[in-house]
């Protein structure tokens, strides 16, 4: 699972918390008017990727492919939001477990 992509990442942690009964939102880009990807949002740049949510407890994860950092505007979110995880493609066992 190391080499995976982002959205293929992001695909596997949904999947997986679907099947362990956890809401999740997550808000996709889409191709804007002049031709440059971007997401609808109303606020401040950079919230985290997935906000997952199962009985009261409520996690919010950037997720990103190995070696990659957060940026600065997510930095800004994760350090505002205090209990925001990292998850990288090699977390998987911990990611796993977590949502267990």
């Amino acid at each position: 699972m190391i080499s995976l992509k982002e959205s293929d990442f992001q695909r596997t942690v949904v999947a997986y918390a679907h099947l362990r009964g956890w809401r999740v939102a997550h808000f996709r880009p889409a191709m804007n008017r002049r031709g440059a990807w971007a997401t609808q949002m109303t606020g401040d740049a950079g919230f985290p990727d997935l906000v997952l949510a199962r009985e009261g407890v409520v996690i919010f994860a950037e997720l990103k492919r190995e070696k990659a950092k957060p940026t600065e505007a997510q930095m800004e979110w994760i350090e505002a939001l205090g209990q925001t995880y990292v998850w990288y493609p090699s977390m998987w066992d911990s990611i796993e477990e977590l949502l267990r």
